[in-house]
């Protein structure tokens, strides 16, 4: 038996899905995603889990009411996906790392990628999976994905609107 493990980066995921006005049902997306890679797999497949990395919005001492009520909005969706059957969620931290031209703040997340990479290349080394799926857009996953390729799991790649390939 084939087995997949379904990898999402939910800073990503939020950009592309934001111009669709959409809310997504991850269920039903995590379905999706096991019904496209078992149509192009000889064995039967199983879900492992789904891990989705993301972080909680910035809020400043004392929070303003709009960072309150995305804070609040945001950690209602995470205790949402913690409901979901094999569904994992990997919270990094968002930090202030200045101020743009406009004076608007400029956020960056902080261990998101890195604990995506290290679970991606940690679980498939370790032969729990066979089957691999990444939803990113981001190139520094280009090592992690090299090293999933070498131990011998197919890797696939969903990315924007309609795109999904086999790497």
């Amino acid at each position: 038996m084939s087995r997949l493990a379904i990898y999402i980066d939910g800073g990503y995921f939020d950009k592309v899905s934001q111009g669709f006005g959409v809310r997504v049902d991850f269920s039903k997306l995590v379905n999706e995603i096991l019904a496209v890679v078992a149509a192009r797999t000889p064995d039967s497949l199983d879900l492992l889990r789904t891990y989705y990395y993301d972080s909680l919005p910035y809020q400043s001492d004392p929070p303003t009411q709009d960072e309150s009520r995305r804070f609040a909005g945001k950690r209602r969706f995470f205790e949402a996906l913690r409901r979901i059957e094999r569904f994992q969620l990997r919270e990094g931290r968002l930090a202030l790392r200045g101020y743009n031209n406009q004076n608007e703040p400029v956020f960056q997340q902080k261990r998101v990628d890195l604990m995506l990479g290290l679970d991606f290349a940690l679980i498939s080394s370790k032969r729990q999976t066979t089957h691999a799926v990444l939803i990113a857009g981001d190139s520094d996953f280009i090592p992690a994905v090299e090293v999933v390729k070498q131990e011998g799991i197919a890797v696939w790649l969903f990315h924007g609107p309609g795109r999904t390939r086999l790497c």
